[in-house]
């Protein structure tokens, strides 16, 4: 297994069988790696790489040249699905990602649902998908990751976030209308990227939490919509990755039934524990952004070598990084990953059947 391409690597550890050891990634979108300094030495820089494919493609190729995760990760932010679906957005700076400026509904009520086919030709759709075929065309051998911002923080980033969270208690058959159209427009999208050479799809999806929804709407709705787009691509043929922000202990039992092939979460996690309890789950991460932003290298290499100890299935920091992170400390995360990762497993555990 010592020739084994990255794109092979992470792609048998989706489908759990074995591998030389885990990959080492940074998806992009929420996750994403394009920091000050990788930009300063290559003169591929944002905000201008958000609209133009050939620039995204070759920042895309930067991150994975001067960092060494094993991926090509698109795009750089968790906007370009709000600015379809009609909300404002400023584009931020070198150093500051996009935000969501204004949204464009007031209400779930109020949400004007449009042809799905022609959104999917607004907006930068088209500059992903082509940075996509780039880039699977050229590097046949490093995977390239599509990201998508989930259902319910794509509905929360088209919808005034707080008049949405009320919603969903209050007016319930609309809220559900809402992310039900979301999840369709999200489909269709990743279906668009896949065909131009996306190998997997990463979901972040912030505001699908226990500590904002608490468990009953965690369940009636994070757990609904996200299984309906992992649902959707896997139709596709492509695998899925899901990552949860925050404590999911209030919502740990629901983790199981997300359908993905692969759990990410954040620092605060305890994935050996997670594995345990739950030992037919793919886990992923999960290494604090902020031990890579102000910690040295030393103490990255010591905490990602805890990460193989613990078994955790795919190395990848816990979070989105911060644009001023260290290229030194990013630099230990994966040398330490490739140089000690090695590992053999007896048997692989099937995935637990959810109905």
């Amino acid at each position: 297994m010592n020739s084994i391409s990255p794109k092979e690597r992470i792609l048998r550890v989706l489908k759990k069988q074995k591998v030389d050891r885990p990959p080492v990634i940074c998806p992009g979108g929420m996750m994403n790696a394009a920091i000050v300094d990788i930009m300063k030495t290559t003169g591929h820089t944002l905000p201008e790489a958000h609209h133009d494919d050939r620039l995204m493609a070759e920042l895309s190729r930067d991150v994975h040249k001067y960092t060494g995760f094993e991926n090509f990760g698109i795009p750089f932010c968790m906007t370009v699905e709000a600015e379809v679906l009609g909300s404002s957005i400023n584009f931020g700076t070198l150093a500051c990602e996009p935000k969501i400026e204004k949204e464009a509904f007031d209400s779930v009520s109020n949400v004007v649902y449009q042809d799905i086919g022609k959104m999917l030709k607004k907006g930068r759709i088209e500059s992903v998908i082509q940075a996509a075929w780039h880039l699977s065309k050229k590097n046949k051998d490093i995977p390239v990751v599509g990201n998508l911002t989930g259902p319910l923080s794509t509905s929360a980033s088209i919808v005034d976030p707080v008049t949405f969270l009320k919603e969903l208690r209050k007016d319930n058959e609309n809220a559900h209308r809402v992310i039900n159209y979301v999840t369709d427009f999200l489909i269709e999208y990743a279906k668009l990227m896949i065909e131009n050479g996306v190998d997997l799809i990463s979901i972040g999806d912030p505001t699908a939490t226990g500590e904002i929804l608490g468990p009953k709407m965690f369940e009636e709705y994070a757990v609904r919509y996200l299984n309906k787009l992992v649902d959707g691509i896997h139709s596709l043929n492509a695998p899925v990755i899901v990552h949860i922000c925050g404590n999911i202990n209030t919502v740990k039992r629901f983790i199981p039934q997300i359908r993905s092939d692969a759990i990410s979460t954040d620092a605060m996690i305890n994935l050996r524990a997670l594995k345990d309890e739950f030992p037919y789950l793919t886990t992923m991460g999960n290494l604090s952004t902020f031990l890579l932003q102000f910690g040295t290298p030393e103490k990255v290499a010591d905490q990602t070598q805890r990460l193989l100890r613990d078994g955790i299935d795919i190395i990848s920091p816990a979070c989105g990084l911060s644009t001023t992170s260290s290229i030194q400390n990013i630099k230990a995360l994966t040398k330490t990953v490739k140089e000690h990762g090695e590992y053999a497993r007896s048997s692989v555990l099937p995935a637990k059947q959810v109905h």
